[in-house]
């Protein structure tokens, strides 16, 4: 499964489809051009509070998945926490995915 949800983010980066890095993710967050955020369960637990404020007031879905470091790597980054996805049928993907592993 981690190799199926770490597939799709790569895949989103490959097509255009995500912003990474928290300034630029906020600032999308603001513009409400996001539809799925994802942020690593390493990142600082302030980032992590940040975050679900944010989307909690714009009703965007928030995931706490991966490492830096594996999120990192599967879109073809350097240590990036947040990943934010715009497009919302890779979105609902990546969700269905993480929630048929919790299952």
């Amino acid at each position: 499964m981690v190799n199926k949800i770490l597939g799709l983010l790569g895949i989103s980066a490959k097509a255009g489809k995500i912003v990474s890095g928290t300034d630029i993710v906020l600032e999308n967050i603001s513009k409400q051009k996001i539809k799925l955020v994802v942020i690593a369960k390493d990142s600082a637990q302030r980032t992590i509070n940040n975050f679900k404020f944010e989307c909690e007031k714009q009703k965007i879905p928030i995931l706490i998945y991966g490492t830096i470091e594996e999120n990192s790597k599967a879109i073809g980054k350097f240590n990036r926490a947040v990943i934010g996805l715009k497009d919302e049928k890779l979105a609902e993907a990546i969700k269905k995915e993480i929630s048929a592993e919790v299952e």
